[in-house]
């Protein structure tokens, strides 16, 4: 059985994709083309090794995770450190902290360094994965192109050069879809199995990775209902949809049990905004940034600030205030704030005050207009919040090599999602490329209703941005070469 025909196809990208009954492996692509794999892959070890050597990012989130694993492994609490005892907790998922501790139990305690170097194998892994998608989605040239992509992309090898869920949880994205695409082109069940096993480990990681078994079942379910798009029978997607659901979720059971009976809380995640159990979440707060944040500046300087720093009020931008007098009140809660450096709650509700006259007053523009802009910013932005360059970087302010390095990094990301959109218009038809799509347009909707646009939760969906970019290359190429 194949996926890949369909009458409206463009010629060109048609002339590489494998014919029916021919089930494409990336090895035997590897292996032909084994030069051409050997010197990428190579350029991107060296990559990744120039970010590790100049920019490996060891941050706060990083010691919160290796708290836990430390902990794990000494004590065997699943716990972060007080000032004399070790505390459980369940604000991280124990994906993460698994990996730390593996990973520590053969190098040593702490030593981070190991861990951004096998990353760096981890996120070679992703650029093999994504040949392999490009190759039973589009043919042998596209596969190329993906994998050149991949292993050349900037922003992948910045992740792996920091002690971050990021790269693990790219690469099961990239393992569950490959798995997905597998799945329909031979019928094989057990790639069905290997998607809920990606799916689990993508949940064990980041509470978000929920969505990928989500979309991928939503897909399954959208073939049952209409069951003469592609060859796939109705008993074999009803099959796949309770094999991906079923083991997706099946690594949270004892998760959920321990946090009941440790913590007495049902907690079958992480909570949203990671914090313990009766700790005071300033929901006020939130809800007033989600009236006026659209880019990740803003993040940086207000939303992080909360609590322990100061609030600069000239950083809010102008759509912070609808009038002058709202600029007063506004004002006046951010100084109450900065006396004391602590979120009350009595604080708390007059943020909660403000926030709700602001969105009555526009329901469009909290609703609508901001999460379309918190969406695009986390898109377009120049991917630099892990290396040194400015973050409001078109004031210029930085040092010129840091300048240039958030402009050079904005026309690449550019030119990736410009890419991929214009691949997404090729590869519309083809019947694999339905479940990517989704999961991006989802992903993409979901992000916009945070009120914190960090660019980096947008690489999850990388993988089938190069997908679909290897497809506008790949058609580009054939099209030059005719004429």
């Amino acid at each position: 059985m194949s996926i890949y025909l369909d009458a409206y196809s463009s010629p060109e990208i048609l002339k590489s994709v494998p014919q029916t009954g021919y089930i494409p492996r990336v090895r035997d692509l590897v292996r032909r083309n084994a030069w051409f794999f050997f010197a990428v892959a190579a350029a991107a070890i060296v990559l990744r090794a120039i970010f590790i050597g100049y920019f490996p990012s060891v941050v706060n989130d990083s010691f919160v995770y290796g708290d836990i694993a430390k902990n794990w492994l000494r004590h065997g609490i699943y716990g972060v450190s007080g000032p004399e005892t070790i505390t459980p907790t369940f604000i991280r998922l124990p994906g993460y902290p698994m990996f730390l501790a593996l990973v520590w139990s053969v190098f040593g305690l702490e030593h981070y360094r190991a861990v951004l170097i096998l990353q760096v194998f981890v996120d070679l892994a992703t650029c093999f994965l994504c040949a392999s998608m490009a190759l039973r989605l589009l043919g042998e040239r596209a596969a190329k192109v993906a994998f050149l992509l991949a292993a050349l992309c900037p922003f992948f090898a910045n992740y792996a050069a920091a002690a971050l869920t990021e790269t693990l949880e790219i690469f099961f994205t990239a393992l569950a879809f490959d798995s997905v695409l597998r799945a329909l082109a031979s019928g094989a069940f057990r790639n069905w199995i290997v998607c809920g096993a990606a799916c689990a480990a993508a949940i064990l990681l980041r509470p978000d990775g929920a969505m990928l078994p989500f979309v991928i079942v939503l897909y399954i379910s959208w073939r049952f209902i209409f069951p003469n798009y592609g060859n796939t029978s109705r008993t074999q997607l009803l099959r796949a949809a309770l094999a991906v659901g079923a083991i997706a979720i099946v690594p949270l059971t004892p998760w959920t049990i321990r946090n009941w009976r440790v913590l007495h809380h049902f907690q079958p995640l992480a909570p949203r905004y990671a914090n313990e159990e009766g700790e005071f979440v300033p929901m006020g707060f939130n809800h007033w940034t989600k009236t006026w944040i659209a880019d990740y500046a803003s993040v940086e300087e207000v939303y992080w600030a909360v609590p322990g720093n100061q609030i600069d009020v000239d950083k809010l931008p102008s759509r912070a205030f609808d009038s002058p007098q709202q600029r007063e009140q506004t004002t006046s809660l951010i100084d109450d704030y900065n006396a004391i450096l602590h979120m009350t709650p009595a604080l708390d509700e007059r943020f909660e005050s403000l926030a709700r006259e602001r969105t009555r007053a526009h329901p469009l523009r909290t609703c609508v207009g901001l999460p379309i802009l918190r969406i695009l910013d986390m898109w377009l932005r120049p991917r630099t919040e892990m290396l040194p360059s400015d973050t409001r970087w078109w004031e210029f302010n930085d040092e010129p090599k840091w300048s240039a390095l958030a402009v050079g990094f904005g026309i690449i990301g550019l030119f990736y999602f410009l890419s991929g959109l214009a691949g997404w218009l090729i590869t519309r038809p083809l019947a694999g490329a339905g479940v990517l799509l989704l999961f991006v347009t989802l992903r993409s909707a979901f992000l916009g209703t945070l009120e914190n646009p960090e660019p980096r939760y947008t690489l999850e969906m990388y993988p089938v941005v190069i997908v679909f970019a290897a497809a506008a290359l790949a058609w580009q190429r054939s099209q030059s070469t005719k004429i």
